[in-house]
C-alpha cells in the first residue's frame, strides 16, 4: 500500500484534494467514483512537482489539436464498428507518422491492457488531453456509450477548431496590412526623407514646422532605433506584467467586453465556447455543477469566468442556470433566453448546443463587420500619414521654386 495525492470534483461541483492510501492510482480513482466524485488527478504522494512539470512540458507537444481530433474520430469509428478498445488502440498505433505520437498511443494501449479504463490511461499522459476531454470519456465509460461519447467529443473538438481557425483567418489580412503600414513608414522616415535634408541645407530653405518634425522623426529612427526597440520591449513586458495581476486583468477583461465592436465579438465567441462545452458535458451525463466547474476553464476572459463561478454558487442552492448567469449581465440576452427555454422544456443540453451554433454564426458575422471597419480605417490612416510626409517634403521645394520664379 502507498499514499496517493488526488484531486476530484465533488457532486456539488467543488474541487477537492487530499491523500489516500491505496494499492494503485486506479484504486484511488475507483474509490473517488464510488463516492460520487469525478477524479481529475491521482498520483503517488512522493512524486515531485518538478518532475511532473518537466514531464508535462515535454509531452504537451506530442499531439497538437488537429492530431487529437483525428485520434478521437478514428477511435470513435473503430469502437462504433465493434472493435474492442485495446484492439482499436493497437490499430491506431500504426497510423501516426510521429514517433512520439506512437509512443503516446502505445502507453495508452498498455495501460488499457493492464486493466485501467481509457479515461485513466489518458489522464496518465500528464496534460496531453484536457480535463474536459478526460471527464467526457469517463462519463461515456460510466454510461456504457464510449463510442457515441467519442463521436460527440470529436464534433466538439472539430467545431472548436473551426471557430479558432475562423478567428485566425479573419485577422491575417488586417495583420499583414498593419505590418505593411509600419514597414512603409519606417522606409519613408529612415531612407527616403533624410535624403532631402542635405538638399534643404544647401539651398538655405526655411523649413516649416511640419517638415522639421518629419525630418526629426527620420533622424530619431536612424540614430536611436535600438532605444526605440528597447522601449517597445519594455512596454510589452510591462503590459504583460500588468495583465498577469488577477485584479488588473479582471478589470481589463470587464472593460474590453463593454467595447462596441471587439467586445461584442469576444462576448459571443466566449458564450459559444461555454455553451458548447456545457451542452456536450451535460449530454454525456456530467452533472451541471461539474460541467460549470469544467466549462469556466475554457473561457479566456476572466470577467466571464467569474460570472460562471458566481452562477455556480446560485445553481448549488437550486437556482436556474439562465437566471444565475443573467445576474452578472455579462452574457447576451438571446443566449440566456434560449437556455431558459431549454431548462423549462427539459432539453438543456440540446438548447446549449443550439446556443453554440447560433453564436458561432454571430461570431463569424461580427468578425466580418469588424474586418469591414478595420481594413478601410488602416488604409485611410496609411494614406493620411504618407500624404503628411509628402507634404512635409514638397512644401519647402515649392517655396524655393516660388522664390526663384
Amino acid at each position: 500500500m502507498a499514499m496517493f495525492r488526488y484531486k476530484a470534483i465533488s457532486a456539488s461541483g467543488d474541487m477537492i484534494d487530499g491523500q489516500m492510501e491505496a494499492a494503485s492510482a486506479d484504486e484511488v480513482i475507483v474509490r473517488l467514483q464510488d463516492g460520487g466524485n469525478i477524479p481529475v488527478e491521482a498520483k503517488p504522494a512522493d512524486a515531485g512537482e518538478r518532475k511532473g512539470l518537466f514531464a508535462s512540458i515535454g509531452q504537451r507537444a506530442v499531439l497538437n489539436q488537429a492530431q487529437i481530433l483525428q485520434f478521437t474520430q478514428q477511435l470513435a469509428t473503430l469502437l462504433g464498428a465493434g472493435q474492442p478498445l485495446d484492439r482499436a488502440l493497437q490499430i491506431l498505433l500504426d497510423l501516426p507518422e510521429s514517433e512520439a505520437a506512437k509512443k503516446l498511443i502505445e502507453r495508452i494501449r498498455d495501460a488499457v491492457r493492464g486493466g485501467a479504463p481509457l479515461s485513466s490511461a489518458l489522464e496518465q499522459q500528464h496534460g496531453v488531453f484536457s480535463r474536459l476531454y478526460i471527464n467526457m470519456v469517463r462519463a461515456g465509460e460510466v454510461g456504457g456509450s464510449l463510442d457515441e461519447t467519442l463521436k460527440r467529443l470529436a464534433d466538439y473538438l472539430e467545431r472548436s477548431k473551426a471557430l479558432k481557425e475562423s478567428v485566425i483567418n479573419a485577422m491575417i489580412y488586417p495583420a499583414i496590412l498593419v505590418c505593411m503600414v509600419i514597414l512603409s513608414l519606417v522606409i519613408l522616415l529612415v531612407w527616403v526623407v533624410p535624403q532631402f535634408l542635405p538638399l534643404f541645407e544647401d539651398m538655405g530653405a526655411e523649413m516649416p514646422l511640419l517638415t522639421e518634425v518629419v525630418l526629426g522623426a527620420g533622424q530619431l529612427l536612424q540614430g536611436w532605433w535600438w532605444l526605440l526597440v528597447v522601449l517597445a520591449v519594455g512596454a510589452a513586458w510591462l503590459i504583460h506584467h500588468q495583465y498577469t495581476d488577477p485584479d488588473r486583468r479582471l478589470r481589463f477583461d470587464g472593460w474590453i467586453l463593454k467595447r462596441k465592436l471587439i467586445g461584442s465579438v469576444l462576448q459571443r465567441m466566449e458564450t459559444a465556447r461555454l455553451a458548447r462545452t456545457l451542452g456536450t458535458l451535460v449530454r454525456n451525463g456530467v452533472p451541471l455543477l461539474s460541467a460549470l466547474s469544467i466549462g469556466r476553464n475554457v473561457l479566456g476572459n476572466t470577467a466571464l469566468a467569474k460570472a460562471v463561478d458566481e452562477a455556480s454558487e446560485e445553481v448549488k442552492t437550486g437556482g436556474g442556470l439562465a437566471s444565475a448567469l443573467a445576474r452578472s449581465k455579462q452574457f447576451p440576452r438571446l443566449a440566456l433566453q434560449m437556455v431558459q427555454v431549454g431548462e423549462e422544456s427539459g432539453a438543456l443540453d440540446d438548447m446549449l448546443i443550439k446556443v453554440a451554433d447560433t453564436f458561432d454564426i454571430e461570431v463569424k458575422n461580427g468578425l466580418d463587420r469588424l474586418l469591414a471597419a478595420l481594413v478601410p480605417t488602416v488604409t485611410i490612416f496609411m494614406a493620411v500619414v504618407i500624404a503628411v510626409i509628402m507634404m512635409a517634403i514638397l512644401i519647402p521645394i515649392f517655396s524655393l521654386t516660388s522664390a526663384v520664379g
